[in-house]
């Protein structure tokens, strides 16, 4: 793909997104989503290989019955209402089919299985636009909606499948997106409550996710095994990464701490306790799988001896500046926290 291809399909993908995120109006909404997804597309296909085509025809087809629905439903509303207002009142029946068909857009559960193999199928750059840019879009329209019961349980079942889904696989790409199933249940489960809550919670979220890919672009691996080269490689990067695991694990004093321990407070300030026990205990599934990569990072490495196979000690020519940034914000960002609540509440 040519540079001026690129720079033309990002700029049409932050124009989509931006759309989206500035309209009030349910149609203006559903043309930035479709440019949204148009964008992203030759990105995801310009590796040209079977699985990425494989990826990219899946995608399409997902995100495509998602928008119609959107359509249908916002259309629905407007036929029962009048209104084509977002931020209006609306008919029960269309919000349900609204909140349904952004949920899989996002990839929540119960409609998230297309989003591990889709990201298995992708480069890690484009790994990393799905996991973060692509969720910005649908979550501000969540965010205006007001469906609170449909929503808490779309959340509490995220959090469930998200954690249990990455138990027993091998892949990074398919760890980090059951990781993001399970970080965008603990959104939902607060943002009826407290939205400004799970709007701080998604941009700890992306900080996180951001550095983590960026560790693994840096040492190019895609699965556990090859993660135990990672410290002949970069040995500081290596002993930062299992505190960048733990921090998207949720364990104090990390960044990741924060927006688990505010949601629970407000979750049992509420009365919803069982739910904030459950979500809870679930979180130790996902704090699991993140062990498992810091284990295969750490504890395999020199003098014991590795099956993997071992790769060139090249120059490494990856800009590491917004590495080291979105890897000091991910593990400091905890004493800050009476900075960084009080702008949103």
């Amino acid at each position: 793909m040519s540079p001026l291809t690129l720079l033309t399909m990002m700029l049409a993908l932050v124009l989509g997104t931006s759309i989206t995120l500035m309209s009030t109006h349910w149609l203006l909404a559903w043309m930035g989503l479709e440019i949204n997804t148009l964008a992203i597309i030759p990105l995801m296909i310009k590796q040209n290989h079977p699985r990425a085509v494989e990826a990219t025809t899946k995608y399409f087809l997902i995100q495509a019955a998602a928008a119609t629905t959107l359509l249908f439903a916002s259309t629905m509303n407007a036929w029962l209402t009048g209104i084509w207002e977002i931020s209006q009142t609306m008919h029960p029946l269309p919000m349900t089919m609204i909140t349904m068909a952004l949920s899989l857009k996002m990839g929540l559960a119960p409609m998230h299985s297309w989003l591990p193999d889709i990201m298995q199928g992708l480069e890690l750059k484009v790994g990393l636009i799905l996991a973060t840019w692509q969720k910005l879009a649908p979550f501000s329209l969540l965010y205006q909606t007001h469906d609170s019961n449909l929503m808490i349980l779309l959340g509490l079942m995220s959090v469930i499948l998200g954690g249990w889904g990455g138990l027993n696989q091998t892949q990074l790409r398919k760890i980090m997106a059951y990781s993001s199933i399970a970080h965008l249940g603990w959104m939902l489960l607060v943002m009826q409550l407290l939205p400004p809550l799970s709007l701080m919670t998604l941009l700890i979220y992306i900080t996180m996710t951001f550095s983590l890919f960026n560790t693994f672009m840096i040492n190019k691996t895609t699965n556990i095994n090859s993660l135990s080269t990672s410290s002949m490689k970069t040995p500081i990067l290596t002993a930062l990464t299992p505190l960048i695991l733990l921090s998207l694990g949720g364990l104090p004093p990390l960044t990741g701490f924060l927006p688990k321990w505010v949601i629970l407070q407000e979750l049992t300030k509420q009365n919803f306790y069982v739910t904030a026990t459950m979500a809870a205990l679930s979180a130790l599934l996902s704090l699991y799988f993140y062990l498992r990569l810091s284990y295969n990072m750490t504890f395999t490495i020199a003098p014991n001896t590795s099956t993997n196979t071992l790769s060139w000690r090249l120059n490494n020519k990856n800009i590491i500046l917004p590495a080291a940034t979105s890897v000091i914000m991910t593990l400091l960002l905890l004493p800050l926290l009476p900075l960084m609540v009080v702008p949103f509440f």
